[in-house]
């Protein structure tokens, strides 16, 4: 008998279907909302509250005025700066039921395990013919951690290759827990230096790196590295990545994401001022002195991934 609870209930912002990336053959990527990090580029940030947000789109309002005698807390109003009260939001979502054009939506719902499944369903037949499978991302897919178990128990089921995008920053005991069920373990390390980690993501580092070596032992890990202006796109920083990469057992690749401001919509669709302001996106010819520092370590380097 199955101890997959297909009840097992989390909060989803999106799924994304046919990526080449974050795994193994043609994926399914299901972000989970609720991230401990505020990382200061975050591409995704409606994925760090592990609550519903609200995104409103100026450009789309067309000024109706439906949604205003709906929001049961005053919250909408011409005469608010950036049109939404965010202190007054509940983000119920009752005013993007009424919104004819779709300017007012809500980012992340309650889904089970057994819904979840249903949508992957549609797209089991690209991961038979290209060996792909399914693959959590976030916000941090660790934050919910029992949900991230029995879904990825679920798709094991079906025989589907798992995979996860992590910092690391959670319990041991959770590590140990979920970590099983997982083929293909795609592990974000910001930066070595505790001071920068801080700095730059509001959490310290210890917790991630002891879990780095945790996580290494008991599956398939390849550590990537968000490379970004100012932050550590040094060959020293580089570098110290991959001599702590040299300690995590079996792995011998490393992926470089060069900074790029994508996201950078999305905070003003949150009401949210960009925290990176105008940094220039990285090209991948800038991170080439950082792929030969590492391949100096013995260490497979790839640029994206």
């Amino acid at each position: 008998m199955s101890d997959i609870d297909f009840d097992k209930e989390g909060t989803v912002f999106d799924i994304q279907r046919y990526s080449i990336h974050d795994g193994p053959g043609l994926r399914t990527i299901v972000f989970l909302k609720g991230c401990p990090l505020r990382c200061r580029w975050c591409s995704n940030p409606e994925s760090q509250s592990p609550e519903p947000e609200l995104f409103f789109r100026a450009s789309s309002c067309i000024k109706c005025g439906q949604c205003v005698p709906v929001c049961p807390t005053q919250a909408l109003a011409p005469t608010n700066p950036g049109f939404v009260d965010r202190d007054k939001c509940v983000k119920c979502g009752t005013c993007a039921g009424v919104c004819p054009t779709q300017a007012l939506t809500i980012s992340g719902k309650k889904m089970t395990v057994a819904q979840v499944m249903q949508e992957l369903r549609k797209d089991a037949i690209h991961y038979r013919r290209s060996g792909g499978g399914v693959t959590l991302s976030g916000g941090e897919p660790l934050f919910q951690h029992q949900f991230a178990k029995h879904l990825l128990m679920a798709c094991h089921e079906q025989g589907w290759n798992t995979a996860m995008e992590t910092t690391g920053y959670t319990t041991r005991e959770i590590v140990r827990d979920v970590i099983p069920h997982v083929d293909h373990v795609l592990l974000d390390m910001k930066a070595i230096d505790p001071q920068v980690h801080v700095a730059q993501t509001g959490v310290e580092n210890r917790i991630i790196l002891e879990n780095a070596l945790c996580i290494s032992s008991l599956t398939h890990t390849v550590v990537r590295i968000p490379v970004v202006p100012g932050v550590n796109d040094t060959v020293e920083a580089a570098e110290a990545v991959a001599c702590f990469a040299k300690l995590m057992p079996g792995v011998d690749t490393v992926h470089l994401l060069p900074y790029h401001s994508f996201g950078e919509n999305k905070y003003a669709l949150l009401g949210r001022s960009y925290p990176m302001g105008n940094t220039p996106n990285m090209k991948p010819e800038e991170v080439a002195p950082l792929v030969e520092k590492i391949e100096s370590h013995g260490l497979k380097c790839v640029i994206g991934g």
